[in-house]
């Protein structure tokens, strides 16, 4: 027996397209003598119809703001270069490490013929992302303070706000099948 796991009008991820569509039907299969549908097929608007597997959900990722984050930015030693080989780096003889975990080691770190290849942007893309939560949390309270008394905010301010809003969904959400969500719930419970 096979029950809907989507409803008309949701958003999902249809996988194997690579592309979010919204459900514009739900098509259960029923057969005689069965009280319930056999089978359940969804149609997108994609020009087929696709069974529950092949679809996905966006939820809310449990690891997300479940510790405090507070990223730096390190400088390792590099140990295939000397800091006279290396003069045309920022930094000669070091490359940035930024460390994600309290116990200063765990993160981000770029391998060293990238880094020499080009170390004013890795030295960039190295700030940004240790930048990365302050930047969340500043992103946040913009959509918070918007959300507050979106009537009183300047338009700008509304276009902001949903800009952040957008971005901290690409963040925040990740892709899960109904099933494993179920599952989640039931060994949670």
């Amino acid at each position: 027996m096979a029950r809907a796991q989507f409803q008309k009008g949701q958003k999902v991820w249809v996988e194997c397209v690579g592309a979010w569509a919204q459900v514009e039907q739900v098509q259960p299969v029923w057969a005689k003598g069965f009280e319930e549908p056999v089978r359940v097929t969804y149609d997108v608007g994609l020009g087929r119809e696709f069974l529950g597997h092949e679809l996905m959900l966006p939820v809310e990722d449990a690891a997300v703001g479940q510790a405090d984050e507070h990223w730096r930015l390190l400088r390792a030693r590099n140990k295939w270069q000397q800091a006279d080989e290396c003069l045309h780096h920022p930094h000669p003889g070091t490359y940035p490490v930024v460390v994600t975990d309290s116990a200063d080691w765990g993160g981000w770190r770029v391998p060293g013929a990238e880094y020499d290849r080009d170390p004013r942007r890795i030295e960039y893309q190295a700030r940004l992302i240790a930048a990365a939560p302050a930047l969340m949390a500043l992103a946040e309270r913009l959509v918070a303070a918007v959300d507050e008394s979106p009537e009183d905010a300047p338009p700008e301010s509304r276009n902001l706000a949903q800009t952040a809003r957008d971005l901290l969904k690409s963040v925040t959400d990740t892709l899960t099948s109904p099933q494993l969500n179920e599952t989640a719930t039931s060994q949670a419970a």
